[in-house]
């Protein structure tokens, strides 16, 4: 029977959610780059001050974005990743001397005992690792959600019909 527990779906969950944002904010950056280019190509030389103003805002916004979604990855590698690359380490070494434990067996009894210490180890190793993997999907999430809001937001205003220049 396929393990159903939250801890196994919470890692597939969170990259769903990273792979559908970073396709919709792929979709809108597209949008945005295009809305934006044939503003620029229409007024050519001569922007307007609209014009000036989306490109200084356009030059503002990534600057905000690409600092807040370094500093959103810098913080959970300090908080969470370190320290659970260092555990799964660890633990990959115990699993290893308990194989190697294992294979040493004189005795069926040694080879029963060693073999369940050789699942236990395995079984932290495997719980680890997926503790890792879900650590990395919330940092690709935290490093996407600024980013992921300027261009869905940028796509919705330069969306809207422009007023008229006078």
């Amino acid at each position: 029977m396929p393990n159903t527990s939250p801890r196994f779906f919470n890692p597939l969950m969170i990259w769903t959610d990273v792979a559908l944002k970073t396709g919709e904010m792929l979709v809108s950056s597209g949008s945005v780059i295009q809305m934006r280019t044939s503003r620029m190509a229409e007024h050519g030389l001569r922007p307007s001050p609209s014009d000036m103003r989306e490109i200084h805002l356009m030059s503002e916004e990534k600057l905000a974005a690409v600092t807040e979604s370094g500093a959103a990855i810098a913080n959970q590698l300090h908080t969470i990743n370190y320290a659970l690359v260092n555990r799964a380490v660890q633990q990959w070494f115990q699993s290893h001397l308990a194989l190697w434990s294992l294979a040493t067996s004189f005795t069926p009894a040694q080879a029963i005992t060693r073999g369940q210490v050789f699942l236990d180890a395995s079984t932290r190793v495997a719980n680890t690792w997926s503790q890792l993997s879900s650590a990395s999907a919330r940092i690709a999430q935290r490093a996407l959600k600024p980013i992921h809001a300027k261009a869905t937001s940028n796509a919705r205003r330069l969306a809207l019909p422009q007023p008229a220049a006078a």
